[in-house]
């Protein structure tokens, strides 16, 4: 139902010509459905990281394009920076953002790297998760040696390259592509300017820890092993890096840290550790500063961790949660927290398409109304049982904080988070099934003058009319699953809220009949009658069970009334 989302961080061996880096971009602009979020270009290190994210077909492209450029552009035989790197497209990562897993990004990394070395002509090797050997997943093992050493390593059986040629190409040298977890760079604020007090902290919470000390644990001397290795302390946190210093700026000492792991350690957790870290020591935490970007469930599951601190509900709207996470981590401590700017998925929203959702009530009814054919009955039957939804929600969030009822926060916030979740997804089908209807329309509309535009306008013209009977068939399906919280809360949710359960039940019953037409005449002319039936058997049972469940919430409602 939503979008799967990638990010690529590609690092181009180019940090002085800014018109080189303008080339490369451009051509990573030239593809539709990928936004440029970032271009960071370093003098000192001659090295540019840009970021761009987007759906993964559309990535790729837009990756393939611009190592191809600047392949074309950089000359590594002229090249010098303080940084490692092997190639003029130095290493090329794939970072999950969204609505998609590790593993299949990492299929679209080896995609990537396949076509870079078939098309383009680059040697690549795969690295971290996408790395086809053990001995690769290290991206330091992999460029050892650098620029200067490939060419020699080229001609071992350890540096055969994933993809590409073998040759040395002493322009483009070699490129490493990976797939990697998304990166948080992200400092908490302290009321103390000792950069000593924040490392010391720093160190408390980051993975690696600090050196073990015989005695005095900041001035005995560092224990080694039998090697002759220090022995480290590890620290709280897994997939944390930190250190602490000293902002001029704002003048305040920092934890900065990098969560290289955000699904083992999130954001809000860093957060609490550091807070725990800094009491320890008689220093408080003031709030804390997000560097870059952040994915929208990490904010939104900071939003939900910190409610559940409070007992209280978490089943509300995707605004409020954010809004709970930026106060709780102090967010907007230094300078105004902006979602808008510092969230990926709505940084890369088009803002330009007009989406039925963000209409006001009336504008959506004067739209309905309209000459226009869509939005139609299936919206109508989507925005019925979303608001069947919405109401099951609303009576949880008021059941989670009846006083008298405090111990039993936590099973109305479950079934809130379960009436919200639905919600959601019904709010989206009110534009997709309008979408579906378009989709339609542009299949008809396709040319039709010889044999194979006849049969591909036919195959098109089949496959839209299936995707316009699934999505009112998932109206059906995800208005249905809303009775269950629906007839909970006229069971057991807030007495004073009875009636609201009805009105849901009603919705959410006319929703799955209103859907089920939907899904009757779009079925009419498609020629896969078996699907046509399958989709037919199961929508009549669905409205069957619709029809029973709602008399069922009814006859409870109406008893307590």
């Amino acid at each position: 139902m939503t979008n799967k989302l990638i990010e690529c961080v590609p690092n181009f061996s180019e940090g002085n010509d800014l018109s080189i880096i303008k080339h490369i971009t451009d051509r990573i602009e030239s593809v539709d459905g990928v936004k440029l979020l970032d271009v960071d270009p370093g003098k000192a290190t001659n090295r540019t990281v840009v970021t761009f994210v987007g759906e993964p077909g559309a990535v790729i492209e837009a990756a393939v394009r611009a190592v191809e450029k600047a392949a074309q552009l950089i000359d590594m035989s002229k090249h010098h920076g303080e940084h490692p790197r092997f190639g003029a497209t130095d290493v090329c990562p794939l970072v999950p953002v969204s609505n998609i897993t590790m593993d299949e990004t990492v299929e679209y990394a080896r995609s990537l790297a396949k076509r870079l070395g078939e098309e383009v002509g680059i040697t690549v090797y795969c690295y971290e998760n996408a790395a086809l050997s053990q001995q690769r997943q290290n991206l330091a093992s992999v460029r050892a040696g650098e620029y200067e050493g490939l060419q020699e390593k080229l001609n071992t059986p350890e540096g055969k390259p994933d993809f590409g040629p073998s040759d040395f190409n002493a322009r483009s040298g070699a490129t490493a592509v990976g797939a990697r977890d998304f990166l948080v760079a992200y400092n908490v604020n302290l009321n103390t300017t000792s950069t000593r007090r924040a490392n010391a902290i720093a160190f408390d919470v980051r993975e690696k820890g600090r050196k073990k000390r015989e005695g005095n644990p900041l001035t005995g001397p560092v224990v080694k092993d039998e090697q002759g290795k220090a022995v480290w302390i590890p620290g709280k946190l897994k997939c944390v890096k930190g250190i602490g210093w000293f902002i001029e700026e704002f003048g305040i000492a920092q934890v900065s840290v990098n969560l290289t792991n955000i699904t083992v350690t999130p954001v809000h957790e860093c957060f609490d550790a550091v807070c725990d870290s800094a009491a320890s020591r008689g220093i408080r935490v003031t709030g804390s500063e997000l560097v870059g970007l952040i994915p929208l469930n990490a904010m939104l599951d900071a939003g939900r961790y910190f409610l559940r601190k409070q007992q209280r509900s978490a089943g509300v709207c995707d605004a409020e949660l954010i809004k709970i996470a930026v106060k709780s981590l102090g967010l907007d401590e230094l300078y105004p927290f902006k979602p808008q700017e510092k969230i990926v998925e709505y940084c890369i929203a088009d803002q330009a398409k007009k989406r039925l959702v963000d209409l006001t009530l009336e504008g959506f009814v004067h739209e309905t109304a309209s000459e226009s054919p869509a939005p139609g009955g299936g919206s109508i039957s989507a925005s019925m049982g979303a608001m069947g939804a919405a109401l099951a929600t609303m009576v949880a969030n008021l059941s989670s904080h009846k006083r008298g009822w405090d111990d039993r926060w936590e099973e109305f916030s479950d079934w809130a988070v379960k009436g919200k979740t639905l919600h959601h997804e019904l709010l989206h089908l009110i534009d997709e099934d309008t979408d579906a209807f378009n989709q339609i329309m542009a299949a008809f509309g396709l040319p039709a003058g010889s044999d194979a535009e006849k049969a591909e306008k036919e195959k098109t013209v089949e496959a839209a009319t299936k995707y316009a009977i699934e999505i009112p068939f998932r109206v059906m399906q995800k208005a249905f699953d809303s009775m269950e919280v629906i007839q909970a809360m006229a069971e057991n949710g807030n007495p004073n809220s009875v009636s609201d359960a009805g009105v849901g039940a009603l919705c959410a019953r006319s929703a799955v009949m209103g859907a089920f037409l939907n899904v009757k005449i779009n079925s009419t002319d498609l020629k896969d009658r078996t699907f046509v039936e399958d989709r037919l058997a199961r929508g009549r049972a669905l409205e069957q069970s619709a029809i029973a469940k709602e008399r069922e919430i009814l006859d409870i409602v109406n008893a307590k009334m």
